[in-house]
């Protein structure tokens, strides 16, 4: 897919384009119908609360989940750190420990560190070289003092896909909250609410073909405990998330929602398709190439791999403007260390600092893929030359 500056676009794990249908749905909301969703006393409130309530129906089908267990928020960001922040706050005195994986996104360790200075003993729970976080290790860690437990349900860097469903179990053995941020798994894991056995779960439009500055929390209608709201208003949202809902963001999401569920299952296998394609064309032009985390267990739109001996950064700028690829999280941008992710799987700093995110979507074709291959070929022909001069 040619992307606004006229590059192909490989970095759909930093945002995917909204659907054309999405942006359709959406258009009404802006001019036409722009009524307050919480006006309860005409029809132009009642419309948009129409529209909502519609929404919030299609991201709950979409996981398996009840409309009431959805609450519409900014973004996962927002979501994480309700979830976090939220349940810490609602934890009785007993239960003065958060654990959360090495892997997490940087929003879920920042929430984290943010509760530890409200007195909470933070457990991080280290990965294998696969980048999957062992279910004996979370086990090892969780007891009755534990409020909360955060596991991601696919990676954003290395896209590798945790085993929610025997971490929850054992959380449920002590009565532990568990939480997963779930923003890359949303178009690709089916009836996540009811197969993760997760009690708060994060959602993320603009990761599933809708639009930015819209996400949710899943909050479980019979989890043992409720997070406490972290945002304070008119109390919208069950009380949990003040402020006016964005009418035209939440009709995108669930107009998002529902056209993943029509289509996911398919678009799933075409897009690992082309991945695996990519992956094979790098094998051929670099020689020791190396995947970092598992490809057993994996997003099917991801691949972060390592060039030997080559700076990513170096490499991201000669195939620009043609190519759109990351050195990693979007979220992390501008900072100057490596990869936490790549190290916390065992990187070196230099392999780390040699490593690229590709992401392949919906919106991507074979010819992008053979393009993308033909582009770095030169640009690492062009690197050695000049390494060599």
């Amino acid at each position: 897919m040619r992307g606004g500056g006229g590059g192909i676009y490989m970095d759909y794990q930093a945002s995917t384009p909204a659907d054309p249908r999405v942006v359709e749905a959406m258009q009404p909301y802006w001019s036409v119908m722009y009524g307050n969703p919480h006006s309860a006393d005409h029809a132009f409130g009642w419309a948009a609360d129409t529209a909502v309530e519609a929404a919030r129906a299609k991201v709950a089908s979409l996981i398996g989940a009840n409309a009431d267990e959805i609450v519409f928020t900014s973004g996962a960001t927002e979501a994480n750190n309700l979830a976090v922040l939220g349940i810490a706050r609602a934890a009785p005195p007993e239960r003065r420990r958060i654990v959360v994986s090495a892997i997490e996104h940087k929003c879920v360790l920042a929430a984290a560190r943010a509760a530890a200075e409200e007195g909470f003993e933070i457990t991080t729970v280290p990965v294998g070289a696969d980048g999957i976080v062992d279910p004996r290790a979370i086990a090892a860690v969780v007891d009755t003092r534990v409020a909360l437990v955060s596991v991601m349900a696919i990676n954003n860097e290395i896209g590798t896909v945790q085993p929610l469903r025997e971490i929850a179990t054992i959380c449920n053995t002590s009565g532990t909250i568990f939480h997963t941020d779930a923003a890359q798994a949303l178009g690709y894991s089916p009836m996540l609410a009811v197969e993760s056995g997760a009690d708060l779960m994060s959602l993320s439009a603009h990761k599933a073909y809708g639009p930015k500055g819209i996400g949710a929390l899943y909050v479980r209608r019979n989890s043992p405990l409720r997070p406490r709201p972290i945002i304070h208003g008119g109390g919208q949202e069950q009380g949990l998330r003040s402020g006016t809902l964005p009418t035209p963001l939440c009709v995108g999401f669930g107009e998002a929602c529902c056209i993943l569920a029509a289509e996911r299952d398919e678009e799933v296998i075409r897009i690992a398709s082309l991945r695996d394609h990519l992956l094979v064309g790098l094998q051929q032009i670099v020689p020791g190439l190396v995947v970092n985390g598992t490809m057993t267990a994996r997003h099917p739109g991801n691949l972060n791999v390592s060039f030997p001996s080559i700076d990513a950064d170096l490499l991201l700028q000669r195939i620009q403007p043609e190519v759109a690829a990351s050195t990693g999280s979007a979220c992390t941008s501008g900072q100057p260390e490596p990869s936490h992710v790549l190290r916390a799987i065992g990187l070196s700093q230099v392999t780390a600092e040699s490593s690229v995110r590709f992401g392949i979507g919906r919106f991507t074709t074979t010819e992008d893929v053979d393009k993308t291959l033909k582009i770095l070929s030169r640009a690492l022909k062009q690197i050695e030359l000049h390494a060599g001069v």
